[in-house]
């Protein structure tokens, strides 16, 4: 292929990148347009691996075809990593990403490999407690953060850290928002951890295994509440290492501010995530509301 031919090609993908991250991670979308110009290009790229690796699932008609989509990217990683070739837009742009600015392989393949974990459960497979979806939370979210934070140059432990709490808590309440759709696939009970479905009366033990009920909104409002503030928590701590977190790190972690916005319709809501208020405009409040909100807190050098 000729050089002017290449480079139009991945052009294309990048555009792809946008596309879809604008498509199926919209508050996501507006979190980028907020990164310098300069590491927008590996920010799509990088968010659009996360978005096509977290709607493989959903998008596939058999559960095993969703698996055999995962367990491609998680091949195509080890391939783009070795310079081959792969004609797919997202891993197009992704290896560019990875040539030009050394991102870790490490992050990609732990984040491919705990959906694909996650995927594999059965139904009856659910969590012992909280730190399981925390730890699912970080591999998945923090991970898109640890390496846009890289592709930036951006060599901080704080900024790592902080990209930790922040991952874990925007993991951890973009689960809660979805289990109503994990509900009409019988899959909520992977997302509800037994210890907190046991706290409240809703783990029913049937045929030697047990089960999370969902038959009581009040009892289902308080076990998210419980799993909203194990987020809150993390915010905070995120918060609290901003004085030490480097300035060019700063529109990095401003994922936290949608992740405090959705915490916040929750609270409005009662913690109940059948509310369809929650499903309204962005994470429950207007598109002009969460831009001006995302606006301020990055003019301000905030997250």
């Amino acid at each position: 292929m000729s050089g002017s031919g290449a480079s139009a090609n991945l052009r294309a993908a990048f555009s792809h990148c946008v596309q879809q991250v604008r498509s199926y991670d919209y508050h996501h979308y507006l979190c980028l347009l907020e990164l310098p110009p300069n590491m927008r290009k590996a920010a799509f790229a990088l968010r659009t691996f996360n978005v096509e690796t977290s709607r493989a699932m959903d998008v596939a008609s058999d559960p095993r075809i969703g698996l055999m989509r995962l367990v491609w990217w998680q091949e195509a990683i080890d391939k783009i990593f070795a310079n081959k070739l792969i004609e797919h837009p997202t891993a197009r742009a992704l290896s560019a990403v990875v040539s030009e600015f050394k991102i870790s392989k490490a992050w990609l393949k732990r984040s491919v490999e705990a959906r694909i974990n996650d995927a594999s459960r059965e139904v009856t497979q659910m969590p012992e407690a909280i730190d399981e979806l925390e730890k699912y939370a970080e591999d998945t979210a923090s991970t898109i953060l640890y390496t846009t934070l890289q592709s930036g140059g951006i060599r901080s432990t704080a900024a790592d850290h902080a990209a930790s709490h922040i991952g874990k808590a925007s993991g951890l309440l973009l689960l809660l928002k979805s289990l109503p759709y994990h509900a009409s696939k019988r899959r909520h009970s992977l997302y509800i951890p037994r210890k907190v479905a046991a706290k409240h009366g809703m783990l029913v033990e049937m045929g030697g295994q047990s089960e999370v009920r969902l038959d009581s909104r009040e009892k289902l409002c308080d076990a998210v509440f419980d799993m909203a503030s194990v987020a809150n928590i993390h915010l905070q701590k995120a918060r609290e290492l901003a004085g030490t977190v480097p300035a060019e790190a700063i529109p990095v972690l401003l994922p936290a501010v949608p992740a405090q916005v959705l915490l916040d319709t929750l609270s409005q809501v009662h913690f109940d995530v059948f509310d369809p208020r929650l499903a309204r405009g962005v994470l429950g409040v207007s598109p002009l509301w969460y831009q001006l909100k995302l606006k301020w807190s990055s003019w301000r050098g905030r997250y």
